[in-house]
């Protein structure tokens, strides 16, 4: 039965741990891998730019030994050009995966729904399951374990958001999501991670003010205040999340050797100052080259 990955949840706990083992073990022996998906091509479909998600699914597929297939927005142009449902049937019939960076979360589960190959999802207006992945992984890298452990993510209550929120509720993790007001994470998305918190142990807390919730925080993590889509609220935006910035004042709320954490691109000395993202706390590249060894676990475990 093929498997999909639309959203963090879709994986239980033991499955996202096992990801990690397998992630740790490409990341140390990469060539032991070379010949795992031999033939298979996996076709990319981008709605929204992208340099992290094309870079690491592209080159981490030929990595594994397999073929990638672009196809920007311009030569599909989904629900315009062709329904989505026509363009998941050819593929289906020629692709052994499909990955869509995309903006409306249903367009992809329909695609998933469609499909008799997996769909994996490279962002989506609701969630970003392979950053947040490649976001816990790095956490333990850096921390050995996600036992007792806060994160603490300010800001926009985004896509990143959710994601973070559950997989720290498979995880185990203390999650506090801290927003100006009527910026909040999307009700539903927030009762289904506290709903999945039950089974872990995992606690999953909204608080307003960034200096409270960055308390003894193990890590803190931040994203752009204006995402893709919405250009036009950036400078009101700038005004309602300025008390919002992650700097040096905020850092000295969290733990001594609490790690700074950003999805990137960052807006630097907006959402996070410069003497923030370039200190010795700061993983965000780390971070960012973990997209490639996850995401070739993840194919590796929908594909092979």
């Amino acid at each position: 039965m093929k498997r999909d990955f639309l959203k963090i949840l879709d994986f239980t706990t033991d499955e996202i741990l096992e990801t990690f083992e397998l992630t740790k073990e490409i990341k140390n022996n990469p060539s032991k891998f070379s010949d795992a998906l031999k033939g298979k091509t996996l076709a990319l479909i981008f709605e929204k730019p992208s340099l992290r998600t094309r870079t690491s699914f592209d080159i981490g597929i030929q990595q594994l030994g397999g073929y990638s297939l672009y196809l920007s927005p311009a030569e599909i142009n989904l629900g315009k050009r062709e329904s989505v449902y026509d363009v998941s049937m050819v593929l289906d019939r020629m692709v052994q995966a499909i990955m869509i960076r995309t903006f409306g979360h249903d367009i992809v589960e329909a695609m998933a729904s469609y499909t008799h190959i997996p769909v994996i999802n490279g962002l989506t207006d609701y969630t970003h399951p392979c950053q947040g992945m490649a976001d816990y992984f790095t956490i333990l890298e850096k921390k050995g374990t996600f036992k007792g452990i806060k994160l603490t993510y300010i800001g926009d209550g985004n896509n990143v958001a959710h994601s973070l929120m559950n997989g720290g509720a498979r995880l185990g993790v203390h999650v506090v999501i801290s927003t100006p007001p009527g910026y909040e994470p999307n009700l539903s998305a927030f009762k289904e991670a506290e709903q999945a918190a039950k089974l872990t142990g995992a606690k999953i807390e909204y608080i307003k003010n960034p200096y409270e919730a960055a308390k003894n925080a193990d890590v803190i993590y931040t994203d752009t205040w204006a995402s893709m889509g919405q250009e036009s609220q950036a400078e009101i935006r700038r005004k309602i999340f300025k008390p919002y910035q992650v700097n040096d004042q905020l850092m000295a709320q969290a733990k001594k050797d609490a790690i700074f954490m950003h999805c990137l691109p960052a807006h630097r000395n907006e959402e996070v100052t410069d003497s923030v993202i370039d200190s010795p706390q700061s993983v965000v590249f780390d971070e960012a080259e973990n997209r490639l060894h996850v995401q070739k676990a993840i194919m590796l475990k929908l594909m092979k």
